[in-house]
C-alpha cells in the first residue's frame, strides 16, 4: 500500500510539473507580443489622430480589405499583440471589416511567420506558400462579408470609449513630449493587465486539456478524412500556439496527416483560437464573435480541402 501510494503521488508530480511547464511556455511565448502590442496601440493613442488614419485607408472597400490583408507586413505581431492595436485604430476611426481582415491576417502573413513555416516545412516548402494564400483568402473573403452584411457597431462600450478616446484626443494635443510619454505608459499598463487575464485564463484551459489527454489518442482521433481537418482544427483552437512557432508542432503531424489538414491547423488557430477567442469577447460583442467563429471554420474548413485536392492530391 505505502508503494502504491508513492507511485500515485509520483505520478501526480509528473503531471503537476508538465502542466507547469505547459502553462509558463505559453505564458513566456505570448506576453512578449502582447507587450509589443500595447506598446504599439499605446503610441497609436496617443500619436496618431483619426485624421491621420483616415487618409491612410482607402475609401474602396476591395482595396482596403487588401491593405488590411497586408498590414502584417508592416506591424508583425502574434494574434495576440493584433487585439488591442486594432480596438485602438477602430477606435480612431479604422472600419469594422479592414480592423477585422488585419486581426485575422496579421499573425500569418507576416515575413517571421513565413520564414518559421519555411524552416519547419523544409522539405515541402510549398506548404509555407500555401499558408500565405490560404490565409489571404479566407481574410479577403470575411472582410467583404463584413463589409457587406454588418452595418452596426460590435464593439462593447463603443460610445463612452469614443467619448473617452475624443477627450484624451484633445489632451493629449496640448501635451508635451514627455507628458505623451507618460500617457504612452498609462495606456500601455492598462490595457497589458486587461488582456493578460484573458490570456492567463487561455493558457490554464490549454494547459489542462494537454496534460489529461494523451498524444496516443490524440492521433487516433485524427484518423480519417474528414476527421482530420476538424482534429487539426480544434487541436489548433486548442493548444492556442503562437503563429511563429505552430509550424513546427504541425511539421510533426506531417507523416499522418495530408497537407491540407496541416494548413487548416496552421491557418485557423492563428485566426481562432482559445485565448485569442477571450481577449476578441472582452471587446466585441457575443454575437459578432460567433459569427467571426462560423465564417473562419466554413472558409477555412473547405479552401484547405479543395487545396488538398488541386494541388497536394
Amino acid at each position: 500500500m505505502e508503494l502504491l501510494r508513492f507511485e500515485w503521488g509520483a505520478e501526480n508530480i509528473t503531471t503537476f510539473q508538465n502542466f507547469k511547464t505547459i502553462f509558463l511556455s505559453i505564458l513566456l511565448e505570448a506576453f512578449p507580443f502582447i507587450l509589443l502590442g500595447v506598446v504599439v496601440s499605446s503610441l497609436l493613442s496617443v500619436f496618431v489622430s483619426e485624421k491621420m488614419i483616415a487618409r491612410l485607408i482607402p475609401k474602396n472597400p476591395v482595396l482596403g480589405v487588401i491593405v488590411g490583408c497586408f498590414l502584417g507586413l508592416i506591424f508583425p505581431l502574434c494574434e495576440c499583440g493584433m487585439i488591442p492595436i486594432v480596438r485602438r485604430l477602430m477606435l480612431k476611426g479604422m472600419p469594422l471589416y479592414i480592423g477585422i481582415v488585419y486581426i485575422l491576417s496579421g499573425p500569418i502573413i507576416n515575413p517571421i511567420v513565413f520564414a518559421s513555416t519555411y524552416m519547419a516545412f523544409r522539405n515541402q516548402p510549398e506548404i509555407a506558400y500555401s499558408r500565405m494564400v490560404l490565409a489571404f483568402t479566407t481574410a479577403f473573403i470575411i472582410g467583404l462579408i463584413i463589409y457587406k452584411f454588418i452595418k452596426s457597431n460590435p464593439l462593447k462600450a463603443a460610445q463612452s470609449s469614443n467619448v473617452h478616446e475624443h477627450f484624451h484626443g484633445h489632451q493629449h494635443h496640448q501635451q508635451n513630449f514627455a507628458s505623451k510619454f507618460v500617457s504612452v505608459l498609462a495606456h500601455a499598463s492598462e490595457e497589458f493587465f486587461e488582456m493578460g487575464k484573458y490570456l492567463i485564463f487561455g493558457a490554464f484551459i490549454t494547459a489542462v486539456i494537454q496534460v489529461t489527454v494523451s498524444r496516443a489518442e490524440l492521433v487516433e482521433i485524427g484518423e480519417g478524412e474528414w476527421s482530420s481537418y476538424l482534429f487539426m482544427m480544434g487541436l489548433g483552437y486548442i493548444l492556442s500556439l503562437c503563429s511563429t512557432s505552430d509550424a513546427f508542432i504541425a511539421s510533426s503531424f506531417a507523416t499522418t496527416f495530408s497537407a491540407g489538414s496541416l494548413l487548416s491547423f496552421l491557418v485557423f488557430g492563428p485566426m481562432l483560437d482559445l485565448k485569442n477567442t477571450l481577449m476578441m469577447l472582452s471587446i466585441f460583442k457575443t454575437r459578432f464573435i460567433i459569427v467571426l467563429s462560423l465564417l473562419i471554420f466554413i472558409i477555412v474548413l473547405f479552401s484547405s480541402i479543395l487545396i488538398q485536392n488541386l494541388y497536394f492530391a
